[in-house]
């Protein structure tokens, strides 16, 4: 949800939905019901650096309803590790707008003040991020030699529906100034690592800033949010064996009306002129089954910004054999345990330490390889604008739900049927209702999963695709057997009641509306 340009720092802000799609995308995401979607917790601002063994924990930091005060800080506390294990210390600070975040410092066993080592800011990618997603990864460097920080994302001023890069990064900073100043951290050797979105994020606040000593990534996108996430839904129903207008409607017209709704935080989000303002050692890594950041693009875009920045310390590297986070997977890439290479951490240990020697020459593998390239997703014709959306939704949904509401209160009134409406009318009021909402919903669940789960595929359509058509061709069809009839009983009709003519008059025109409504998304399409 997934989902400004250079040195971008917009926020995008939430409007009206022009569908029903968008007005449930909206009240969920409100509700706290999406990934992303939290309340916002924001506290009086402590000094970065700041302790706090108590801090709440990332379930209890979104269960929170309130702004609440986070407790005096108290003298820092290690957990025992055994041999080999990382010392974990907890930790709050003060992030951008004062926001106070809590984090994870896990030092190396051998760590010591005298023999100060490297230390690394980790951020997570879309989504609520708390601390434990990288916990795994965090304690692999740390095992390595490196003393990594981890923390609780922000959940004031970042959902599905709004976020601001900016302040993510400004986050990142406060983060790398608190690793700074640990006694066992040289100043000069803390870097940033980024995940996804989170690449965005750490190349701002190393274009921002000369703290940041080096920066590592695993699945940096060079695309735009949209046009990325588009090629990601069209990769999964691929996958999927799905083919035909689905394949359409979910890359493309999904994500430009939710883009032009406001519903698709940082959509059009440009990487590009950040990438050309890093000049610190970078090492970007994709894996070879990388199944969402267009990998193959994205390597050969980013390595063209820094080129143009004159950056001469970049190490753009493939990884076999894992996915866009850089884990193990059981189906090419296309799925998502949590399992880490046994040599996890081993190869970007070795580049970080080797820095304090030397930086490296620039070079880069050969990226892994897409089946197919992104493309620029073009501007909304107007029958797909967010009024013209609005005004055919609510047409529809009036017209049919009105019709099958009005009935069925009629029904429980016990007051007779007019014997001039025709009976066809029922079966475009209630399929017609039915393919409306189903088609929108099923379109959100497959956002909402990324495409992941699209079903049982019957034809080249997931079944309950396939079932929404159905419904759609029987509601256009019902509809115009019952226009015939009306046109039929125009005398009888006459005599009816006002509020049975207004009834069938509104059926019809969300018919009308609803054939063009249901082309422009694959409704009526093979």
């Amino acid at each position: 949800m997934n989902i400004g340009r250079t040195g971008p720092q917009h926020t995008a802000h939430t409007r009206t939905a022009p569908t029903a799609l968008l007005v449930t995308a909206l009240l969920l995401a409100l509700l706290g019901l999406l990934p992303g979607a939290g309340p916002a917790r924001a506290t009086t601002p402590k000094a970065p650096g700041a302790t706090a063994p108590g801090a709440k924990s990332p379930a209890a930091m979104n269960r929170a309803t309130t702004p609440t005060p986070t407790p005096a800080p108290k003298a820092p506390s290690a957990a025992p590790a055994a041999a080999g294990d990382p010392v974990e210390t907890r930790v709050d600070f003060a992030g951008a707008g004062g926001t106070v975040l809590h984090g994870l410092v896990l030092t190396p066993p051998t760590a010591t003040a005298r023999h100060r080592g490297p230390g690394l800011v980790m951020v997570p990618g879309a989504g609520p991020g708390p601390l434990g997603e990288l916990r795994p990864a965090a304690e692999a460097y740390a095992r390595r030699g490196i003393t990594t920080l981890i923390f609780d994302k922000r959940t004031d001023g970042y959902s599905m529906t709004h976020r601001d890069y900016g302040q993510l990064a400004d986050d990142a900073l406060a983060a790398v100034r608190l690793l700074r100043a640990r006694p066992e951290v040289a100043p000069g050797r803390v870097g940033l690592w980024g995940l996804s979105e989170g690449a965005w994020v750490v190349s701002l606040a190393a274009a921002r800033s000369g703290d940041v000593a080096y920066l590592v990534t695993a699945g940096a996108v060079g695309l735009t949010p949209a046009r990325q996430q588009a090629w990601a839904y069209d990769g999964y129903l691929r996958h999927a064996g799905v083919s035909g207008s689905l394949r359409t409607a979910l890359p493309d017209s999904s994500v430009r009306v939710l883009a032009a709704a406001g519903l698709f935080p940082e959509a059009d989000y440009d990487p590009v002129p950040v990438w050309e303002r890093v000049h610190q050692p970078v090492l970007a890594e994709w894996g070879t089954l990388d199944r969402e950041a267009a990998p193959e693009e994205s390597a050969a875009i980013i390595r063209q910004a820094l080129d143009r920045a004159g950056n001469t310390h970049y190490t753009l590297r493939t990884v076999p054999g894992v996915r866009h986070n850089l884990h193990l997977t059981d189906d090419d890439g296309y799925d998502r345990p949590d399992r880490l290479p046994p040599d996890y951490a081993e190869a970007e240990t070795a580049w970080i330490q080797r820095l304090a020697t030397a930086l490296p020459a620039a070079s880069a593998d050969p990226a892994p390889h897409q089946d197919t390239l992104s493309h620029a997703l073009a501007p909304l014709p107007w029958y797909q604008r967010t009024w013209a959306e609005a005004v055919a939704t609510l047409l529809c949904l009036t017209g049919f739900a009105g019709y099958a509401l009005t009935g069925a209160a009629r029904r429980i009134r016990r007051r007779p049927r007019s014997a001039a409406l025709p009976r066809a009318a029922r079966w475009a009021a209630a399929t017609g209702t039915a393919a409306l909402l189903g088609g929108l919903g099923y379109l959100f669940f497959l956002m909402v999963t990324a495409a992941m789960f699209p079903g049982p595929v019957l034809l080249g359509r997931p079944v309950v695709w396939l079932a929404v058509q159905l419904l759609a061709v029987v509601a256009v069809g019902s509809a115009g057997v019952a226009a015939c009839t009306a046109l039929r009983r125009r005398a009888a009709l006459a005599a009816t009641r006002g509020l049975d003519r207004a009834r069938l008059g509104a059926l019809l025109l969300a018919s009308a509306v609803f054939v063009p409504w249901a082309l422009s998304w694959g409704l009526l399409l093979p």
